[in-house]
């Protein structure tokens, strides 16, 4: 952030900021958040320079247009440019290191918290370079890590980054084949591997995996062992990461990151998919710094830590590696803010949980912005926690949410559990929190898919639970009916009808892109004949991208995800996203989560089980399928009373906590279990034996 966007008085949300300097640059005024966002996406060139412009970002080349190719898929951004990701992160160092601001605090289950430097930072980055270049890695290279939410994973990925080659990291909760299922696919060049993790209460070594990972992956040459478990574990033909960046000398402090083409390959992630193999998703370094930039800083309200209007933020958003909201929070660093990150099991472990670690050490970390998956918040609800024991919790102004869908329920335990502590604590007004004072709420949607959020927060704007509060910036965002046409207070598509800079420059060995069209374009391709953006002219020939989310924007711009499109709940010609019914039914106290699935297929007539996980000690009996079946009648409607109601052990998921609703549908419409769900991607595989038990009894009792 430039000290020339410092406004007065001393607080200033980020998204106002960058309106007072916009307004003047472009020769308007916006009456509102509406007309912002409809000038951002009917002027995309203009929006998009504006942010290069907004936060000073630099190249040595200059582009010759903004979109040179508007067209979706294979749109042409910053043409000439050049950029690093890992450049445009280490050029606050200065600044936010005269501040006392770290770049990273971290804490693991054990206890053991640390902080790195910015100057540390960039020192241990231009170490670890240096070492890949001397192995031979040259930009365009892949380079695999098998690592935890740790430093040294940071660490990796900008040394990765700073040289041009193309970084992919899978967690270490996965199993060997999901991980041998995505690194096979991108044939690295060098592995970096974790020799063991603390998950649970647990110490889980992972060396016959790292070896496994090694006979399995020809194509890596050297091993780089991340000594995570123990500080003096040596594995043969390995390199220790703890002795390559402890080097200190001339070549380390003059190492500069390579300038790169402005859509040269940053990273490589996966979907989730539930069939076949996951589909190597591949992000340039300029779209991921822009939109990342929109997202962390401008919607988000993330300041840097060295600028006296973001009150000394600390950025603290749980996730595993595995999940691309670890790439969202290191995007922190992209503004020069100090990102807090957290390994380990956030409900503590089996024998003693514990919902309160997380914010333990949000408490003890002075964290101001606080995020996590949706389920994690609705487990604090369920276990009964008490945030106001524990610890100061004050300093924190946001919370932020995705994943799934966050009840208006639980948004309200929250709301009234941070009124409460700070009440205890008698802490003066919130700073930085809603438009009424309270906590700030920030729900956002997005995806794995182009690495963003196409909805999210706006701290200007009125807060609903259960609503998201405003389409993004830049993203043209539309709920699409059965015709093509938007709708507005009804249900449809989400699609988006623009380019967007971090949508994938294409997916790794798909030579032809026909996977890429398939994955994003299949329902509104190229030349499908239908209005884009609605209106009455000519139907254009663009593309639309389908989100496969069920969405609903509402008159005033609010917005609502009702699961995905491909898991719709369609009872008698009435169709309903499953989070609606969700919300219905985990309200009673007897329910600890739940799982539901419309059987209705090809013209058969529909058939819908409910699956419920229930408090210990907690029967379904029929007065509580009668609760159940009442709370669904008077929220939603008698349509959606489910046929049957079933007690199981656990809600399959996976491993980002989302529920796998179209496997279950697809398992119990007749399909092998080995065909619709990959157990190596998932939280819980054990728990699938239940389910495929069901659906053998269940095609029993139909031939019979």
């Amino acid at each position: 952030m430039e000290t020339q966007h410092d406004p007065s008085p001393p607080f200033v949300p980020q998204i106002q900021r960058y309106r007072e300097w916009l307004e003047p640059r472009v020769g308007r005024r916006f009456a509102d958040y509406d007309a912002l966002w409809q000038w951002s996406v009917t002027d995309l060139e203009a929006f998009w320079q504006s942010l290069w412009d907004f936060y000073d970002l630099q190249s040595p080349t200059p582009h010759s247009a903004v979109l040179g190719d508007n067209r979706m898929p294979g749109a042409q951004w910053f043409a000439g440019a050049q950029a690093n990701y890992a450049r445009q992160v280490l050029r606050h160092g200065d600044a936010a290191h005269a501040a006392g601001q770290p770049a990273l605090i971290s804490r693991n289950e054990k206890g053991l918290q640390r902080a790195l430097s910015w100057p540390e930072l960039r020192r241990q980055v231009a170490a670890l370079a240096l070492e890949l270049r001397a192995l031979g890695v040259q930009p365009g290279d892949r380079v695999a890590a098998y690592l935890p939410n740790i430093p040294e994973t940071v660490v990796a990925f900008l040394a990765v980054a700073s040289l041009g080659a193309v970084w992919s990291v899978c967690a270490p909760d996965m199993g060997t084949h999901a991980v041998l299922d995505r690194f096979r696919q991108i044939e690295p060049k060098v592995l970096i591997a974790v020799d063991g993790v603390t998950y649970g209460g647990r110490d889980l070594d992972r060396t016959a995996v790292l070896a496994e990972l090694r006979a399995q992956l020809p194509s890596v040459g050297h091993v780089v062992l991340v000594e995570n478990l123990d500080a003096h574990k040596t594995i043969a033909e390995t390199i220790s990461y703890t002795r390559t960046v402890a080097r200190n000398d001339a070549e380390v402090a003059a190492f500069e990151p390579l300038w790169l083409p402005f859509d040269h390959p940053l990273w490589i992630v996966y979907s989730s998919g539930t069939t076949g193999l996951p589909k190597p998703i591949v992000h340039g370094h300029g779209g991921l710094i822009l939109v990342t930039l929109q997202l962390t800083n401008l919607q988000n309200d993330i300041g840097c830590s060295y600028d006296p209007n973001s009150l000394g933020e600390r950025y603290h958003w749980y996730s595993s590696t595995g999940w691309v909201m670890w790439n969202a929070q290191v995007g922190g660093l992209l503004g020069g803010t100090t990102c807090v990150l957290y390994d380990g099991n956030p409900g503590g472990s089996k024998e003693r949980p514990d919902w309160g670690v997380l914010w333990r050490f949000a408490a003890e970390a002075g964290v101001t912005y606080f995020g996590a998956g949706a389920a994690f918040y609705a487990n604090c609800m369920k276990s009964g926690l008490q945030l106001a024991e524990c610890g100061d919790l004050t300093r924190i102004r946001a919370l932020g949410s995705t994943g799934s869908p966050l009840s208006p329920e639980v948004q309200q335990w929250g709301t009234a559990q941070i009124r409460a502590l700070r009440a205890a604590a008698g802490a003066p007004a919130l700073v930085g929190g809603g438009l009424n004072g309270e906590i700030w709420w920030n729900n956002i949607s997005g995806g794995t898919d182009f690495c963003g959020a196409f909805i999210g927060g706006n701290r200007q704007l009125p807060m609903v639970p259960g609503e998201m509060q405003c389409r993004m910036l830049g993203a043209a965002v539309e709920a699409w009916d059965t015709e093509g046409r938007p709708v507005v207070g009804a249900v449809g598509e989400l699609v988006c009808t623009q380019p967007l800079p971090s949508m994938p420059l294409y997916l790794w060995g798909d030579t032809d892109g026909k996977r890429y069209l398939s994955s994003y374009f299949d329902m509104y391709p190229a030349g499908h004949g239908r209005q884009l953006g609605g209106g009455d002219g000519p139907a254009t020939m663009g593309a639309a991208w389908r989100h496969g989310d069920w969405l609903q924007i509402g008159a005033q711009g609010g917005c609502t995800i009702y699961g995905r499109s491909d898991a719709t709940i369609n009872r008698h010609g009435l169709r309903m996203g499953t989070s609606e019914l969700y919300s219905a039914v985990e309200t009673l106290p007897e329910v600890l989560d739940s799982l539901v699935v419309d059987l209705e297929y090809l013209g058969r007539e529909s058939f819908m089980p409910l699956f419920v996980v229930l408090r210990p000690g907690v029967v379904l009996d029929d007065a509580l399928r009668a609760r159940l079946a009442g709370a669904i009648r008077t929220a939603l409607s008698p349509r959606f009373v489910p046929d049957d109601i079933l007690q199981v052990p656990e809600v399959p998921r996976t491993l980002s906590g989302k529920k796998q609703e179209l496997p279950i549908k697809k398992l119990l419409l007749g399909q092998p279990i080995e065909k619709v769900v990959n157990k190596d991607a998932m939280a819980n595989p054990d728990c699938l034996a239940w389910y495929v038990d069901y659906a053998a009894r269940r095609t029993a009792a139909a031939a019979g």
